[in-house]
């Protein structure tokens, strides 16, 4: 018998990781993601693990984003010392975010610490080393999707694309146990079935127990069609203004499709005269990895850029200038309008989005474009549910710039879309909905139900499942 106990993301987005337990294949983790939000020493310096990290086999990682895998780092420090299994691509990725992590928390550290110096207080210890962020990368064994991989005799693993980001995958685990076969399917984060650039969700059909992200399971999206036609009118009014636009994007994913948008809009004549500024250093060297997996992204898409003549996403947009250094991200602040500034972070707790609030957010002539869900407890939440006041570097700013949301650039799957993917397995297996807010886990599973007469359990924090 296998045991699965949930130890993130049970009615909440961030910090997906479930502990399964088998003696078909040990101490398994499905992902080990970090929880977003607040502050990022806090945050690392309370979260731990209620395992043992030394006592577990294995991790399969169902993506790159930091929300499944930005844990991994103190893992390993505390003992991991297994296998991480992921796609090719997630590896690709997986370096870049985790460094990127590690180098803001370690100089928050040594920030932190400074202040603790100056008046009296004791240093902080970091909680991981950039060392432990190279043994992840070491510790990765990849496949392509749809390989059978034996993790031990009696447990095969395959990956499945999710239509995510670049990598992501749908975890298919095959367990063999006296003689009896069990069958767990893990979505980890399922995209949206007309997203750019991404494939869509592959559907399967057989599982026993099946957890299925719900971060939009009380809502769906706007069609693309709809989207592109608010972006264009988002630039529009913003351009009358005399404005500009502001994109907190996510480096892997939302950066990537709005750049492939705008290429499209300027492919067609209608992106006037902007100036469109990739402001993240992290971004740019994503969109690199993307253009090195060109092969398995959406065919239609890759062949509209091979059709204009270009080889990477970034010669898509040629009026597109990709900003590396910490001068050339000031020199936008010199650009009164016209500008589309693109820059990290998605959610607004960091990066240099923060710094471009502080030119122009209490400026009412520009508009702040949301592309990406917003969890709870971020600056980017705040914002989009109407905070009015913000702090920025201990300064006090009003929110006088427009607030826009951009739902059908979504890089997770709708409702209906959610529904229609769990429809597919034929018998219905024992679903548990995770990686969503308890308000879209319960209306989910309520839709579920009346519409389609589908089961659905909502695990809590610590909660363990046998099957």
């Amino acid at each position: 018998m296998a045991v699965l106990t949930f130890y993130g993301a049970a009615q909440e987005v961030t910090g997906s990781c479930y502990l399964l337990e088998s003696p078909a294949i040990g101490r398994i983790l499905l992902d080990c993601g970090v929880r977003q939000g607040g502050d990022a020493i806090e945050r690392v310096q309370e979260e731990g693990f209620l395992f043992d990290p030394a006592s577990i086999d294995a991790v399969i990682l169902s993506h790159a984003h930091l929300d499944h895998s930005g844990m991994l780092p103190m893992l390993i420090n505390q003992g991991f010392a297994g296998a991480i299994y992921c796609t090719q691509a997630t590896k690709g990725l997986l370096r870049i975010l985790l460094e990127d992590a590690s180098g803001l928390y370690h100089r928050d550290i040594e920030h932190e610490n400074l202040r603790r110096a100056r008046s009296g207080r004791p240093a902080l210890e970091a909680e991981y080393s950039e060392m432990d962020v190279d043994a992840v990368i070491k510790q990765c064994s990849t496949a392509p999707y749809n390989s059978n991989v034996a993790i031990t005799p009696q447990a095969n693993l395959v990956f499945h694309d999710a239509g995510h980001i670049l990598g992501s995958a749908i975890v298919e685990l095959t367990l063999e146990e006296k003689g009896k076969t069990s069958r767990l399917v893990f979505s980890g984060d399922l995209g949206k079935t007309d997203s750019v650039l991404m494939n869509d969700p592959v559907e399967l059909n057989s599982a026993d127990i099946l957890l299925m992200e719900g971060t939009y399971g009380d809502r769906n999206h706007r069609t693309i069609d709809d989207t592109v036609e608010q972006l264009q009118r988002v630039l529009n009014e913003t351009w009358e203004r005399g404005g500009n636009v502001l994109i907190p994007a996510f480096a892997v994913g939302r950066s990537q499709e709005i750049i492939y948008h705008l290429g499209c809009l300027y492919k067609e004549g209608l992106l006037d005269d902007w100036q469109v500024f990739l402001d993240s250093p992290m971004a740019i060297e994503v969109t690199h990895v993307y253009d090195r997996w060109l092969n398995i992204l959406d065919d239609n898409d890759i062949q509209c850029l091979n059709d204009s003549g270009r080889e990477s996403l970034a010669e898509f947009l040629p009026t597109l200038k990709l900003c590396n250094s910490s001068e050339e991200s000031m020199g936008i602040n010199k650009i009164k309008q016209g500008a589309i500034i693109i820059a990290g972070s998605g959610m607004c707790t960091g990066g240099r989005i923060r710094h471009h609030f502080k030119h122009r957010i209490w400026k009412d002539n520009n508009t702040l474009l949301f592309i990406g869900f917003q969890a709870r407890g971020t600056l980017g939440r705040r914002l989009v549910d109407g905070e009015k006041k913000i702090r920025l570097f201990g300064d006090e700013y009003l929110v006088r710039a427009r607030i826009e949301t951009l739902g059908g650039f979504s890089a997770h799957a709708g409702q209906s879309e959610l529904m229609a993917w769990a429809r597919n397995f034929n018998p219905a297996p024992r679903l548990m909905l995770v990686h969503g807010e308890a308000q879209a886990l319960e209306t989910l599973s309520q839709t579920l139900w009346t519409e389609h007469r589908i089961r659905s359990e909502i695990p809590v924090l610590g909660q363990s499942v046998a099957f």
